[in-house]
């Protein structure tokens, strides 16, 4: 709890997420990368002016992902954003690389001066829309330590979305913390069953309650539920809300950001 309350200057952390353009090679991809990384930059400078006290990028527009593994042009083009990114705002910045490409994400982060990845599939299995994922903390901390990135922190989900936890029924959530926790996660990210789902408030208590790490919020954070998730929750990770008319595929709305962070502070 210690390095994340050094990273995170204000309790109660809002985390606003950019998903990055379809990227070099993926279906989706536009063919002009100045593109993808302006427009990115734009949505960076909306959350700072807007109060968010963190940002985090990933490339969700990169549909179908693969799975635990990208291309080249993918970690290059995300560590060139978030390089960017971080020289623009000087926030707090992470980056999550689709899907479960932690190591990838580790090497993005650490080449670009980002501070945190979100890691999917750090312990236990479970199968998600790419196949299955299996666990990945003894290569991933151990691939930290070897490129000398021990600063970057691993926030990481447990039970994700878009997944299906029957191979794992019988570890129930406060199982799975205590299992990230001792294989050194930095902090947990407690999600909803898909983007955009709210994540069910027992669980986070039953989580914050399991073990002594940061406990975040990954999905379906609204205006009008924020207090009771800020209430349990050390961070709050926000992307569809922020976008224009709550869809994640769109850009995002500055005026559902800025009253949205003039609700946060007045809780805060």
């Amino acid at each position: 709890m210690e390095i994340f309350l050094k990273l995170f200057v204000k309790n109660k952390v809002i985390i606003g997420m950019i998903h990055i353009g379809a990227l070099p090679g993926t279906p989706g991809y536009c063919g002009n990368l100045n593109s993808v990384i302006s427009n990115a930059i734009k949505e960076a400078e909306i959350y700072k002016k807007c109060g968010v006290d963190a940002i985090a990028i990933e490339n969700m527009h990169d549909i179908p992902y693969l799975n635990g593994k990208v291309g080249p042009e993918i970690t290059a083009a995300m560590s060139i954003i978030g390089y960017k990114i971080k020289q623009t705002t000087s926030l707090p910045c992470g980056i999550q690389i689709l899907a479960g490409a932690n190591s990838e994400a580790i090497a993005s982060a650490f080449a670009s001066g980002l501070d945190f990845i979100r890691a999917e599939g750090f312990v236990f299995s479970h199968i998600a829309d790419e196949g299955l994922m299996n666990s990945c903390a003894g290569e991933l901390l151990r691939y930290r330590k070897a490129i000398g990135a021990d600063h970057i922190q691993i926030f990481t989900d447990i039970k994700k979305k878009h997944s299906s936890h029957a191979i794992t029924s019988d570890v129930d959530i406060a199982e799975t913390a205590h299992a990230a926790e001792f294989f050194k996660s930095d902090g947990l990210i407690v999600t909803g069953i898909a983007t955009g789902s709210t994540a069910d408030v027992s669980e986070i208590i039953t989580v914050k309650k399991a073990v002594n790490l940061p406990v975040m919020v990954g999905s379906g954070v609204t205006i009008d539920n924020v207090e009771c998730y800020l209430e349990v929750a050390d961070a709050l990770i926000v992307g569809s809300y922020f976008k224009i008319d709550g869809i994640w595929q769109n850009t995002i709305d500055p005026e559902r950001v800025k009253k949205f962070m003039d609700k946060v502070e007045k809780l805060r």
